[in-house]
């Protein structure tokens, strides 16, 4: 079948497709291929050009040199508009929507069919049958703000086959699924393809590369290095191709004696943004060169988890101590200055602030004490030489210190976020989704400095959605659920069918209480 569809016209002809931004050349003569009824993944380095490239197809930039053909006829593509018009939708890395409008109204937002009043039932009608037919269910009434992130990405989807799009391009869809959510939307891609679709997947994680995609492009510094059948490749070959370099999936993580007590949670309670239970009865301890991760499908309280202790939410019950410092419902600069780094799960809303500058939002942590400061004055060339110093040990692609973040790819704005809170000086590190939407060289990067940090004697709180990444780093897992540790085990004796039962609630005997209590008292 997928010859077949492979001596047809091409889908999509890009032909030596270059785009320059200041300082910076992001494609270069580029040429790519799309086929009906093919999954084609697009992989790179963070800063390779891939969401660049694809911005270009879908209408947001319009390239500096080269040539676009739809099912063979040459298309001017000037607008998202005009995309759409040839049937090319794309959903970005950060979503588009509106968060106080309903799902029904997000779907319709841009359409113009000429109609002065819109039908709102028959809209919701449609966008339940797409999601019958698609596996994307999702209730078409309900504002944006009270779905899941998952559920927003479908949203997302439905936006473009509402549209009738015959290509839809996804930025890292996967960055913000758990690995069910993410196995779910691979059978989604499949029937779409199935039915004459085609789809470009920019992702970093090459277990869904080899899983899902038919044919594969790699992008280096701009310029394509590969094209490739999936079927005749494998996961060490891609990673070389994308950083030019053998890459190791697997770190050794040695024994480290593990030191005084550092993070300490009793029975801590906590309301999430919608007034709803989403920390219950929460206890844990972590000492120092100790990695304790926490598993557990998203929106089961991992987030509150992490706001409670560095003073972005309030505790309705319980108490909370880092070192000796009860930081309780204490404002952030209270954990921060207790010895707190924390990686957020929100890079942009969190974690960076867009409109500032790589080297300003760098020296966020730093800038109190000398040599960025003395006293009241901020030393410019000091924080300069301190932004260029963290941007070539971080491998941060920008353009110079003075770039506003706001135009880094997301890979390249979280190792901002990682070098700042990595240098600063601390004895406790939460790091949630500290990989997310990093290529396979940086993860490696990201790793190696974790375990760096757990062998300096500090203490860590990994939060992530990959197991494989939490049972490699961690020394205990501790399993969340509806915002209750369902267990904590050794990560030596845990395992991904284990902790998956844990993750959907259910209770592994009673050798649960056991673990809690033998944690809890460690």
């Amino acid at each position: 079948m997928e010859h077949q569809l492979r001596r047809e016209t091409p889908l999509v002809e890009m032909q030596g497709v270059s785009k320059r931004f200041p300082g910076v050349l992001a494609n270069q003569n580029v040429d790519l291929v799309l086929f009906p009824g093919e999954i084609h993944a697009l992989l790179g380095e963070n800063g390779a050009g891939k969401s660049t490239l694809m911005n270009i197809l879908a209408g947001l930039y319009h390239p500096d040199e080269g040539t676009i053909r739809w099912r063979g006829k040459g298309v001017e593509l000037d607008s998202p508009r005009a995309a759409f018009e040839v049937g090319i939708g794309m959903v970005h890395q950060h979503f588009m929507l509106v968060q106080p409008l309903t799902v029904a109204e997000n779907v319709t937002l841009g359409l113009n069919d000429g109609r002065m009043i819109l039908d709102l039932e028959a809209v919701a009608e449609r966008i339940q049958l797409l999601g019958r037919r698609y596996k994307l269910r999702v209730d078409p009434n309900r504002p944006v703000w009270q779905l899941s992130v998952g559920e927003q990405q479908r949203v997302e989807i439905l936006k473009l086959l509402y549209r009738d799009v015959e290509l839809l391009i996804l930025d890292e869809p996967t960055a913000v699924l758990t690995p069910q959510e993410a196995e779910e939307l691979g059978e989604t891609l499949r029937q779409m393809t199935a039915e004459g679709k085609a789809v470009v997947l920019i992702t970093h994680k090459l277990d869904e590369v080899m899983r899902f995609s038919d044919r594969v492009t790699v992008l280096r510094d701009g310029r394509v290095a590969s094209v490739v059948e999936t079927s005749q490749t494998t996961k060490a070959e891609l990673a070389h191709e994308m950083v030019g370099r053998e890459v190791l999936f697997r770190l050794e993580r040695e024994e480290v004696q593990t030191g005084s007590l550092i993070l300490s949670l009793r029975n801590v309670h906590a309301l999430n943004k919608k007034g709803l239970p989403a920390l219950q009865g929460v206890s844990l301890d972590i000492r120092r060169g100790e990695i304790l991760g926490i598993a557990g499908v998203a929106g089961n309280g991992q987030q509150s988890l992490a706001e409670v202790i560095t003073g972005l939410r309030t505790v309705s019950e319980g108490q909370i101590w880092v070192g000796a410092t009860e930081v309780t419902n204490q404002p952030p600069l209270t954990a921060i200055e207790a010895g707190v780094s924390y990686i957020p799960a929100d890079r942009m809303g969190t974690g960076a602030v867009g409109t500032l500058s790589v080297a300003d939002n760098l020296m966020m942590k730093s800038y109190r004490r000398p040599p960025l400061s003395n006293g009241q004055l901020l030393s410019f060339d000091a924080i300069r030489g301190y932004a260029r110093y963290l941007m070539e040990s971080f491998r941060i692609a920008a353009p110079s210190p003075e770039t506003p973040v706001r135009l880094l790819s997301g890979g390249n704005l979280q190792k901002v976020i990682l070098a700042r809170e990595l240098d600063a000086e601390h004895s406790l590190l939460i790091a949630a989704y500290p990989s997310r939407g990093l290529d396979v060289g940086a993860t490696e990067m990201v790793r190696r400095h974790l375990l760096a940090q757990r062998r300096a004697g500090k203490a860590i709180l990994l939060i992530s959605e990959e197991l494989d990444e939490l049972l490699t780093l961690s020394d205990r897992i501790a399993v969340l659920y509806e915002g209750r540790i369902m267990g904590i085990f050794p990560a030596a004796e845990a395992n991904i069918e284990t902790l998956g039962l844990m993750m959907a609630g259910e209770a592994i005997g009673n050798q649960i209480d056991s673990l809690v209590k033998s944690n809890q008292q460690n």
